[in-house]
């Protein structure tokens, strides 16, 4: 303990060396303060899209907004460049214009050109529509100078993806990246700084048609060379973009229904060689398919797809299970994740109701071919609602048969709140003859949003199973306060022993889990380099129904953050584990015991703006019967714009009672850019433990919607003598987007 206590007199004494400091963000309530607004301008005239916005008379005819304020480094003063922003509109499409100033040109950042490449490490400018008004839901578009494509789809003002158990993360609702819509933008760069012309088609949205009709609008500007961030809405610490609830007005606007009929087929040839088999023999497969999308209102959308194929979306990253629990993959195909934030019910990683890969994928990651299906999603007045059904094919190998996969979810938002009431049901039905091959999951979940700074949500929810009568039960509850760099939860959740979501996702079974957190974000306005610090705490446990404790994990950390985007987090955790059943860790038993220990932990993280960048997590400490040190994180290097690269790695040295485990896994992804619809890019994977090596190699020329032509080669090798895995595939595919009403 004489590290906590090392730790917590560093804190304290950093806080007491600056008692007097007034903490930015944290004395102005912008509930307050009314939201800014601006009305849209209808035109008749509709701009020449090339990226020149200074010198075309259709914009200069615009009011401009110029009033942004920055969240960093210097909270509520104006952007240091200025920075001026118009809103139009036409009968067929939305426009937004920026024209980014900038005294020192030749100081622009680019990172990377690749459609939807993170835009907070370089020059870029976002912006967020809330087409529905209703301070939960909206689209993010994005650009840098190099007129690179970002668009996202947000729920739930972009809460979901968090996993408090620190595994691989992924889209679970919240902010779905996947999301690519038919839009257009255009880039200038010149002495001024940069402009950009969005030209985004209504057809593309999502919206209720009328007159007069108000959305929510926030901007933000990046600027590199100072880690500046502002936004046209000021906001408290903690917030960003996504914070709908706080987002400004645009008014003014004349809607109407444009149609949408697209049809989106592909074709696709493969070349597969098992060369533990027959190194000699080499499969041919040609496949054919389509999607169709109608929107039946605009804001009510049917997909039907028929022989679905993802052999375009990137392997999953490889991972090495250290504990006793299901590891979590994420999501990656388009299909699924398109909508997903409509169909997520529970707590992301950890207890999901409905889990998209448990479609057209078995248990070890192997396809089972998708027969086809259909979705209707979108929203009816203020109410979301999605369907889902997709129909699966038998694999006489692995023992599966035809399967049934069916979602119906609905959630209503409560207009002028932030607050919810929504129920799903999910089922998968096996369609061989077997009558009790089904599994059915019913539940009701909710937010209660009081006013803009607390909320209280949760849900209850119960599984069918045959031969399963009682214990089928799960449920959470979770109160929020997040208002002026505090952030403070408390809740609980109970999963039985019964339940069983064959749809869904649990990390673990049968448990109840209190979870408390405790977080103070605090802004220096005058202390040298350092920009704020983090002090918190968390603390989660797990205990089974015969009154055991299974897990214990209590994090106390602090973040120091500096003016120039360096960040060191110096935490300690307490953890508990008790083993109720000897297992293994790659080979080494661990035996039944209670386990108490102790670790530290720390985290450094470079600033991300510059060409190479580091971020590394490190722990050291007791880990069950032994010790444990591990190392991970990401190296970035990136030559221009055109050329990232990303080195991954984990390696954890673990020292158990029984025997040593030494895990390793890297990862190394490089992408060019040629322009930002023309890519190749790869992933090269390997772990010490299965000794799996993996390629993954892709070339993207993009066209509409990320539709396009895309070749891929993945190799999966193994160095397994008895049970080789030896497989290369060639993969090319062609998909096109048809918009039958335009």
């Amino acid at each position: 303990m004489k590290i906590f206590r090392l730790i917590c007199l560093a804190i304290s004494g950093l806080w007491a060396q600056y008692p007097m400091v007034a903490q930015q963000g944290t004395q102005s309530d912008t509930t307050s303060n009314q939201a800014p607004s601006y009305q849209a301008v209808s035109l008749d005239q509709e701009p020449a899209l090339d990226g020149d916005v200074l010198d075309d008379p259709v914009w200069q005819a615009v009011p401009a907004i110029e009033d942004l304020r920055q969240i960093r480094p210097n909270y509520g003063q104006p952007v240091s460049e200025r920075t001026a922003v118009r809103v139009a509109f036409s009968q067929s499409t939305f426009y937004v214009a920026v024209v980014c100033y900038d005294t020192e040109p030749d100081r622009i950042v680019v990172s990377d050109s690749r459609r939807d490449a993170d835009l907070n490490d370089e020059d870029s400018f976002l912006f967020i529509i809330d087409t529905y008004n209703d301070r939960q839901n909206g689209f993010l578009f994005g650009t840098n100078p190099q007129g690179m494509e970002y668009d996202a789809q947000i729920n739930n003002e972009g809460k979901g993806n968090f996993n408090a158990n620190r595994q691989q993360g992924g889209v679970i609702g919240g902010t779905n990246l996947n999301w690519d819509a038919a839009w257009t933008v255009r880039t200038r760069v010149g002495d001024f700084g940069w402009s950009a012309e969005f030209a985004i088609p209504f057809r593309s949205l999502r919206f209720a048609s009328g007159s007069a009709k108000s959305w929510g609008l926030n901007f933000q500007r990046n600027i590199a060379k100072r880690t500046e961030t502002a936004y046209w809405t000021t906001l408290p610490l903690g917030f960003d973009l996504k914070r709908l609830s706080l987002a400004g007005q645009l008014t003014g606007l004349d809607l109407v229904s444009p149609g949408n009929l697209k049809l989106i087929p592909y074709v696709l040839g493969q070349l597969s060689r098992d060369r533990s088999t027959d190194p000699t023999e080499t499969n041919t497969d040609f496949e054919a398919g389509a999607d169709i999308k109608y929107s039946i209102t605009p804001g009510l959308t049917l997909d039907l797809t028929y022989n679905t194929d993802f052999a375009q979306v990137e392997v999953d990253d490889q991972q090495v299970n250290l504990d006793r629990f299901n590891l979590f993959f994420p999501e990656k195909r388009a299909f699924f994740l398109e909508n997903a934030g409509q169909f997520t019910v529970g707590s992301p990683g950890e207890v999901d109701l409905f889990f998209s890969r448990r479609i057209g994928l078995a248990d070890d990651g192997s396809v089972v071919p998708i027969i086809g299906g259909a979705r209707l999603s979108g929203k009816v007045g203020s109410t979301n609602v999605g369907l889902l059904s997709m129909f699966t094919e038998s694999v006489d190998e692995a023992g599966i048969e035809e399967n049934n996969f069916s979602v119906a979810r609905v959630n209503h938002n409560f207009p002028g709140t932030r607050s919810s009431l929504g129920g799903i049901f999910v089922s998968r039905s096996g369609l061989g003859a077997t009558e009790d091959d089904y599994n059915r999951v019913y539940a009701i979940d909710g937010k209660w949003g009081i006013g803009n700074k607390a909320e209280v949500n949760g849900y209850v929810a119960k599984s069918t199973t045959p031969g399963v009568e009682s214990n089928d039960h799960a449920f959470k509850l979770l109160a929020n306060y997040e208002w002026g760099g505090w952030n403070l939860s408390a809740g609980y959740t109970e999963v039985g022993e019964g339940f069983n979501p064959e749809v869904g996702f649990l990390q673990r079974t049968a448990f109840r889990k209190p979870e408390l957190l405790i977080f103070k974000a605090h802004r220096f306005k005058d202390a040298g380099q350092l920009l704020e610090i983090r002090p918190h705490t968390s603390y989660r446990g797990y205990w089974g129904f015969d009154g055991n404790q299974q897990t214990g994990f209590w994090h106390i950390d602090n973040h120091w953050v500096f003016r120039s985007g360096f960040e060191v987090h110096t935490g300690i955790n307490l953890t508990y584990e008790q083993v109720f059943q000897p297992f293994e860790i790659a080979g080494v038993n661990v035996p039944v015991g209670e386990y108490p220990n102790e670790e530290l932990q720390l985290v450094v993280i470079t600033n991300p703006n510059n060409a190479f960048s580091l971020s590394t997590r490190t722990f050291i400490g007791g880990y069950f019967d032994g010790k444990r040190v591990s190392n991970s994180g990401t190296a970035n290097y990136r030559v221009g714009d055109k050329f990232v690269s990303s080195l991954t790695f984990s390696h954890n040295d673990i020292s158990l009672g029984s025997g040593d485990v030494t895990a390793v896994v890297g990862g190394l992804r490089l992408a060019y850019s040629f322009t930002p619809r023309l890519f190749i890019q790869s992933l090269i994977q390997r772990n010490n433990v299965s000794n799996i090596t993996s390629v993954n190699a892709r070339l993207g020329w993009l066209q509409s919607a990320n539709t396009g032509l895309f070749v891929v080669f993945n190799v999966v090798r193994d160095d397994d003598l008895i049970d080789a895995l030896d497989n290369q595939v060639v993969t090319i595919k062609y998909t096109h987007q048809f918009d039958i009403l335009n």
